[in-house]
Parts: structure tokens; C-alpha cells; sequence
């Protein structure tokens, strides 16, 4: 089967500098926790589960409730950061943090402050209930409001000081739609957009990708809002399919197909994303010998 392994795909950098952190730590003494998912992959945080740390996360509840059920030891703040209520209750509690924070969400919550500071309110254009999100709002929950779709402006006043500024995991093109939304309404409006450039690059590479591709192949988790707006993206014109390995890959939707595109989140380990594309350029759907799919190694995750 032809193949075309999009580029720019996986690991970014905020992902990478997060693990990295992780792994380091795993030396120190005592128990250590991760407030959270490190970064929006299941794989890596099994695999971090290995080396002795432990993700404390339960739905619905924030990283400032999750904090309720450590006591000792050490803590680490995920790549989506926290805000500083999380870290004055860390501290507070006699725990060692350690922040493992993406350096793009930190320069996003200086400009909020800053933003604040001159009398702005901020308009953030999130994910309800993502950390990152979660993160950023904490900071001001009076000023700070969550912008999730076209409705949400009817919930604020028109007539104050806006600047508006994004979860970096956004669809730039969905960014885009909200913020000249928002020039139409608002009378003082400032527009920050903050998506990241990994985001932007991965997602202009899937827009932007061959016009012969017939199927396509988005390799993440189902938690990670960035390897979601890939999917949907992809999915506006082309056959689409979001799968956290080659094990959860449908032989049945290759059948008739002669080229796949595959890309991945910014989260997503390489390893898998590079066994979803071998699996690919060996398949032939004439030749059921190509239907095996490779063995999983978990070593192989960080």
C-alpha cells in the first residue's frame, strides 16, 4: 500500500521536555505523583507507571482536588501547567514540586497577567474541563472567561476591554472563525492568538496534505485534544480514522484503498506512530500474510 507519512507529526517539544522531566525525577527518593496525565497519551504514562511514578487523576475532579490525595513526597505539574492556587496548596502540604509545565502555556499565562494588569478582561478560547484551560482560568476566574463556542459572547459585557488568547492545543482555523466572530460584536477587542507553532505546523501539514490520499490515519489518544483537532480536520474531506496504535487499526476499512496518510499527535510516542506506518507499506489486501500486525514492545514507549 502506498503510504505518505505526514510531516510535521508527534512529539513536540513541550511533550519531549515533559517526559524528560518525569524520567529524571524517577531517581529522586520517596513516592512521586503526577497531578494528571503527564501529557494526553495512556502509553507514556503506563510507561512512566513502570519507573515508579504515579498519575493521580479521576474525572471531573481539578488539579487542585486531585492534590487532596497526595500527602508526601514529590509532585509533577503536567505539560498543561497549573495555576498558582496549585502550587501554593503544594507547597503548603510540604510536598517538592516539580514543573514540568510547557514553556508555550507559561508565555500564555504571562500575558494574561499582563493583560490583567492593564485592566483587560481576557477571553480564552479553551476546551471545557481541559487542564490546560483549567490552568489558565484559575488565574483570574472574575476576569478570565471560557470562550467555547459563538454563544459564550452572549454570556459576557459587550461594552468592556477584551483581549482574547487560546488553549494552545486549538484548531487554528476554529481560533480563527471565533476571533473575527468576536471583532464583528465587540466594540474593544484585542486578538493574542496563542495556538503553538507545533499545533499550527501539524495542522496546516494535514490541511494541506496530498489530494490522492484516500484514507487517513490519525495515531494519538482519545484524552488529547491536539491529536482530536487533527482527526477533525482530516476528516472535513478525507476518510478518517483516530487509533492509539496499529493494534486498534481496522484491516476492513484498507480493503479498496491505495494510498494512506498518517500522521499523529504531539503527544503520541513514536514508536507507535512509525508501527502504524511500516504495517501500511506492507499491506496488501490480496495477501492475507500482510494482515498480522507487529508485536507490541513497551520498552520502546520513552
Amino acid at each position: 500500500m502506498l503510504v505518505k507519512a505526514i510531516v510535521p507529526r508527534g512529539y513536540c517539544k513541550g511533550v519531549v521536555r515533559a517526559i524528560n522531566i518525569a524520567k529524571k525525577a524517577s531517581d529522586l527518593d520517596g513516592p512521586i505523583y503526577i497531578l494528571g496525565m503527564i501529557v494526553h497519551n495512556q502509553y507514556i504514562v503506563n510507561a512512566l507507571e513502570e519507573l515508579g511514578i504515579h498519575t493521580i487523576d479521576h474525572k471531573g475532579k481539578t488539579r487542585l482536588e486531585l492534590l487532596d490525595d497526595i500527602d508526601k513526597g514529590t509532585v509533577i505539574i503536567t505539560a498543561h501547567g497549573a495555576g498558582e492556587d496549585v502550587f501554593v496548596k503544594a507547597q503548603k502540604k510540604g510536598l517538592n514540586v516539580i514543573d514540568a509545565s510547557c514553556l508555550d502555556v507559561i508565555k500564555t499565562h504571562d500575558l494574561i497577567k499582563e493583560k490583567l494588569e492593564n485592566g483587560y478582561d481576557i477571553l480564552y478560547i479553551g476546551k471545557h474541563g481541559h487542564p490546560e484551560a483549567e490552568g489558565a482560568i484559575s488565574i483570574n476566574k472574575e476576569h478570565i472567561h471560557l470562550i467555547t463556542n459563538k454563544d459564550d459572547f452572549n454570556k459576557i459585557d459587550k461594552d468592556r476591554k477584551y483581549v482574547i488568547t487560546n488553549q494552545t492545543t486549538m484548531s487554528l482555523y476554529d481560533v480563527y472563525d471565533l476571533c473575527e466572530y468576536a471583532k464583528e460584536i465587540l466594540p474593544y477587542v484585542e486578538i493574542e492568538k496563542e495556538t503553538c507553532t507545533a499545533t499550527k505546523v501539524r495542522q496546516e501539514a494535514i490541511q494541506n496534505m496530498d489530494e490522492d490520499i484516500d484514507i487517513v490515519f490519525i495515531v494519538g489518544d482519545p484524552h488529547s485534544n491536539n491529536t482530536k483537532k487533527l482527526a477533525s480536520i482530516a476528516g472535513k474531506n478525507k476518510e478518517v480514522y483516530m487509533i492509539d496504535s496499529v493494534q486498534e487499526l481496522n484491516i476492513n476499512v484498507l480493503k479498496g484503498k491505495k494510498k494512506a496518510g498518517v500522521s499523529s499527535g504531539a503527544s503520541t510516542p513514536t514508536y507507535l506512530t512509525h508501527q502504524v506506518i511500516e504495517f501500511l507499506k506492507q499491506f496488501n489486501e490480496n495477501d492475507s500474510s500482510t494482515y498480522q500486525k507487529p508485536v507490541f514492545d513497551k520498552t520502546q514507549i520513552i
